[in-house]
């Protein structure tokens, strides 16, 4: 009986923490459905109004895709699917790469790509934005697109998960003269489908949140991304919390419905990565 209720009462504290996360996303999208004048009117003294809406409008949605946003929004999408698209080819065949050919200074380029990812990428987007600017590449695609494609935890990911793959299966391929893309095409993608996933999910939430970068290198309002049209919504004079609250709800849904979608498969990928040299 004691192990029951132990399980039971961890139960119960998952769901209690689970509610505590959740109270200040339903705050948001709460407030994004109440009038201007009603986001903050609730909060002091707290009462059940505080998170229910009492008078519910769409207004505030209808003005968020009536403005900017939309196309923001739209570049968002299209910004992080060729990212996640053109980064797992490139990550996924530097990760095979370093798993599976020994080449020499392999070791070298190995930490090399593990201390990529250690150091934040705001401290190189400055000189990175000086080398794309003299490629003209400001305000282009190409210039928001290029940085997410190369990510070393992407990388380090699928390099793990490759190294737990059976070294049988290319010795054998190897043996009936298959080269290294033959291997890495035919054998080591298709069973590598949960590791995927999990880089592509990477690969999407880094592009998808990302806000120094794309303020940096395409300042021009037909290549603004969703976070950036957010900020705008904050002026030196105005803060228009309605549409801030609105726009959120948006940006926070979609990677949402991505990590719910593949929570088993990105949750398998990373549990079989440890511990492999």
């Amino acid at each position: 009986m004691k192990p029951q209720r132990m399980q039971k009462s961890a139960t119960a504290a998952a769901i209690v923490c689970a509610m505590l996360f959740a109270l200040p996303l339903w705050w948001v999208t709460v407030s994004a459905l109440r009038p201007t004048q009603d986001i903050f009117r609730y909060l002091s003294p707290l009462s059940a109004w505080t998170l229910l809406p009492l008078h519910p409008t769409l207004t505030n949605v209808i003005g968020l895709w009536s403005s900017p946003f939309a196309r923001a929004i739209g570049n968002s999408v299209l910004v992080a699917a060729v990212t996640v698209v053109l980064g797992l080819g490139v990550c996924s065949a530097a990760a095979f790469a370093l798993a599976v050919i020994d080449f020499p200074g392999r070791s070298i380029v190995f930490a090399v790509v593990v201390i990529s990812f250690l150091i934040p990428f705001d401290a190189v987007a400055v000189p990175l934005f000086s080398i794309l600017r003299s490629a003209d590449l400001q305000n282009s695609y190409a210039g928001l697109v290029l940085p997410g494609i190369g990510n070393g935890l992407a990388v380090f990911l699928l390099r793990q998960f490759f190294i737990g793959l059976p070294r049988d299966l290319r010795d054998a391929a190897v043996m009936d003269g298959a080269g290294w893309f033959s291997i890495y095409r035919r054998i080591y993608l298709p069973l590598s489908v949960p590791a995927l996933i999990s880089a592509s999910i990477i690969l999407f939430v880094f592009q998808w949140q990302a806000y120094l970068w794309p303020l940096l290198i395409a300042p021009d309002p037909h290549y603004k991304v969703a976070a950036v049209a957010i900020a705008e919504f904050a002026t030196s004079y105005n803060v228009n919390y309605a549409l801030v609250f609105a726009g959120a709800i948006f940006i926070s849904l979609v990677p949402m419905v991505v990590l719910v979608g593949f929570q088993t498969q990105f949750r398998t990928s990373v549990a079989s990565t440890g511990g492999k040299e």
